[in-house]
C-alpha cells in the first residue's frame, strides 16, 4: 500500500472514532468559532478606542471599551470550555484505538507477532497512540482555530486597508513556501525517528529481560555500547529536527516583521495625505500579526501532524492485517483423545527450510507418547502444532478424528493444553495463573492440579495459599515453583490431551518423577505427550517418537528403539554415559 493511500485511509480511521464524539466535537467547533470572533472583533474595537481618542469622544471611549473587554472575557470562556472538551476528545479516541489495536492483537496468531516483533506493537500501543492523542487535542484547540483566524484576519486586513492587500498576500507566499520545504525536509525524518525507538525499546526490553545472563558474562559494556549506539542515531534525528526549526522560526518572524515594516513605512507616507489611516495601522498590524501566527502554528504543528499521519498508518497497518490463522464459527463439541498426524509438513514463516517434513503417526486415547531427538529436530514445533498455534502448509492434523482446522477454538482449547519449556506467569495471584487454564477453576479443582504438579507443598506453606501475590513475570519464585504452577495450570482443564514441552526442565530429579506418578495415576484417561531432553523423563511411555531432522525416523517402546533405532540408541548411549 502506497505512504498517500495508508495516510488518508489512517485519516478515514481517525475520522470514524472522532465521530464517536460527535456532540462534544460540535460543542467544542462552536466554542472555536467564539474564540475566533473574539479574536478578531478585538482589534476592530481597539481601531475604533483608537479613532475615539483622537476625535475626543469621551464617552465612546468607555463604552466600546466595555464591550471590548466583554468580547475578551467570552473569547476567554470559550477557550477555557474548548481545551476541556478537547481533552476529553483526544482520551477518548486514543483509548479506543489502543483497545481496537490490543484486541486485533489478541486474533493474532504467533507469525503475525512474529512478523511485527512484540517490541514494535509496545511502541504502536503507546508512543503512536500518544501523538495520534496529541493531534487530536490540538486539532480541537488550534488547528480548526486556525483557518477560520487566517480568512477571518485576511478579509477584516484588506478591508482595513485595501491598498495593502499586496504585502499581506507577499507575506503569505513567502511564509508558506518556507513551510512547504520544512514540512519535506521533516517528513522522513519522523519516519526514522519512531523505527529507532523501536530499536532503542527493543533493546531495552531484552537487556531487562536478560539482566541475569547479562550480569553473568559481565556483558554490561557490550549492552550499553550496543544501546549507545542506537540512542546517539535517535540523538542525530531529534538534533536534525531541532536545528530545521530553529532555523525556520527566525527566518519565519524576519518576514513577519518585514511585512509590518513595510506597513507601518507605506502608511506613514498615505498620512500625510489621510491623517485617518493613523488609527486603522494598528488594527491593520494587529491581523496582519494573526495571518503571521496562524501560519507559523501551522508550520510547527506540522511536525506533530507528520507524526501523527505516520502513527495512524502504523496503527493501521495493525487493524488492517489478517490473523494468519483463524477458526470456523462453529459449536463446540467433545472430542476424544486421539491423535493423529498425516503427512505433516511445516516451514515458519521467512524460512526456507521446512522444520517438519512428511511426519505421519497416530496415539490412541489416553495414551503416554514420548518426543525425543537432537536440538533443533522439530520436538517443539511438532508440540506447538497440536494446539494450532502453528497450521502446517502440508498435511493433516487430527484429534478424535476431526481435522483440528474443522472445529471451534473453544473446542481445541478444552481438548487440549500444552505446559511450555519457558514457564511464563502474570502479575496477580497463584489463582489468577491458574484460572487462565480453566476460568471458572474452584479452589478443589486447582488444589488437585497443584498436587499433581507438586507444587501444593509451597503454595501450601504460603499465607494467601492459592490467593498470594505472583509479581510480573513471576520473579517472586524460583524457576522450579513457576514451573510446577505452569504445569498445574495445564492440568486444572483436565483436558484430552496434555502436552509438556520440555516443561519439568527446572525440576529436580525427585520433583519430576512425583510428578509423573502424579501424573500416572490421576489423568489415566488422559492422553499426554512429553517433548523431552532427557530419555529417561519418557522411558516408561507407551510409546516414543524419535525426530531427527524434522523427520520422523522410529516409533515405538524404550526397548525396541534402542536395539533396533541408531539415533536413539545414540542418544540413550550419551545421556546414560554422563550420568554414570
Amino acid at each position: 500500500m502506497s505512504l498517500p493511500l495508508s495516510i488518508l485511509l489512517g485519516g478515514n480511521m481517525l475520522i470514524k472514532k472522532i465521530k464517536t464524539y460527535k456532540w462534544q466535537a460540535l460543542a467544542s467547533l462552536m466554542m472555536t468559532g467564539l474564540m475566533v470572533a473574539s479574536s478578531l472583533l478585538q482589534p476592530r474595537y481597539l481601531q475604533e478606542v483608537l479613532e475615539a481618542l483622537l476625535a475626543g469622544q469621551n464617552e465612546a471611549i468607555y463604552s466600546i471599551g466595555a464591550w471590548l473587554i466583554g468580547v475578551a472575557l467570552v473569547g476567554l470562556v470559550a477557550g477555557g470550555v474548548n481545551v476541556t472538551l478537547a481533552a476529553y476528545i483526544a482520551q477518548g479516541v486514543s483509548s479506543d484505538l489502543r483497545e481496537d489495536a490490543f484486541r486485533k492483537i489478541q486474533t493474532f496468531s504467533y507469525a503475525n507477532i512474529e512478523q511485527f516483533n512484540a517490541g514494535n506493537l509496545v511502541v504502536r500501543m503507546t508512543n503512536d497512540i500518544n501523538q495520534i492523542q496529541n493531534v487530536v487535542m490540538m486539532a480541537f484547540q488550534i488547528l480548526f482555530r486556525l483557518p477560520l483566524l487566517f480568512i477571518g484576519s485576511f478579509i477584516l486586513a484588506v478591508h482595513t486597508l485595501p491598498s495593502l492587500w499586496w504585502v499581506i498576500v507577499l507575506m503569505v507566499l513567502l511564509i508558506f513556501a518556507l513551510t512547504a520545504i520544512m514540512m519535506g525536509m521533516m517528513g522522513p525524518r519522523f519516519a526514522k525517528f519512531q523505527t529507532l525507538l523501536e530499536r532503542i525499546n527493543a533493546i531495552a526490553k531484552e537487556n531487562l529481560r536478560g539482566v541475569r545472563v547479562v550480569k553473568s558474562f559481565v556483558q554490561e559494556k557490550a549492552q550499553f555500547d550496543k544501546f549507545t549506539d542506537i540512542s546517539d542515531e535517535l540523538l542525530g534525528q531529534n538534533l536534525y529536527i531541532g536545528y530545521a526549526f530553529s532555523v525556520i522560526e527566525p527566518v519565519m518572524m524576519l518576514v513577519g516583521y518585514g511585512a509590518v515594516f513595510l506597513s507601518i513605512w507605506l502608511v506613514a507616507g498615505m498620512a500625510q495625505s489621510d491623517p485617518s489611516v493613523v488609527g486603522s495601522i494598528a488594527s491593520f498590524i494587529n491581523y496582519l500579526s494573526q495571518i503571521i501566527f496562524t501560519i507559523i502554528m501551522v508550520g510547527f504543528l506540522g511536525n506533530s501532524v507528520s507524526r501523527a499521519m505516520i502513527s495512524l498508518r502504523r496503527i493501521r497497518e495493525i487493524l488492517d492485517t489478517e490473523p494468519a490463522m483463524t477458526f470456523k464459527d462453529l459449536p463446540d463439541e467433545e472430542l476424544e483423545g486421539s491423535l493423529s498426524f498425516e503427512n505433516v509438513t511445516f516451514t515458519y514463516p521467512n524460512d526456507d527450510e521446512p522444520m517438519l517434513k512428511n511426519v505421519t503417526f497416530e496415539i490412541a486415547p489416553g495414551q503416554m507418547v514420548g518426543v525425543v531427538g537432537a536440538t533443533g529436530a522439530g520436538k517443539s514445533t511438532l508440540a506447538q502444532l497440536i494446539p494450532r498455534l502453528f497450521d502446517p502448509q502440508e498435511g493433516s492434523i487430527k484429534i478424535g478424528g476431526k481435522d483440528i482446522r474443522d472445529v471451534s477454538e473453544g473446542t481445541l482449547r478444552k481438548t487440549v493444553s500444552i505446559v511450555l519449556q519457558r514457564a511464563i506467569l502474570f502479575s496477580g495471584t497463584i489463582a489468577d495463573n491458574l484460572r487462565q487454564g480453566k476460568g471458572n477453576a474452584s479452589v478443589s479443582e486447582m488444589e488437585r492440579a497443584a498436587r499433581i504438579a507438586q507444587a501444593s507443598e509451597f503454595i501450601g506453606r504460603m499465607e494467601n495459599k492459592f490467593e498470594s501475590q505472583v509479581e510480573e513475570r513471576g520473579t517472586n519464585f524460583s524457576g522450579g515453583q513457576k514451573q510446577r504452577m505452569s504445569i498445574a495450570r495445564g492440568i486444572v482443564s483436565n483436558p484430552r490431551i496434555l502436552i509438556f514441552d520440555d516443561s519439568t526442565s527446572a525440576l529436580d530429579a525427585k520433583s519430576e518423577r512425583l510428578v509423573q506418578e502424579a501424573l500416572n495415576k490421576d489423568l489415566k484417561g488422559t492422553t499426554t505427550i512429553i517433548i523431552a531432553q532427557k530419555i529417561s523423563s519418557v522411558v516408561h511411555a507407551d510409546k516414543i517418537l524419535v525426530l531427527d531432522q524434522g523427520r520422523l525416523i522410529g516409533e515405538g517402546r524404550h526397548a525396541d528403539l534402542v536395539a533396533n533405532n541408531a539415533v536413539y540408541r545414540e542418544i540413550y548411549e550419551t545421556q546414560k554415559g554422563k550420568e554414570e
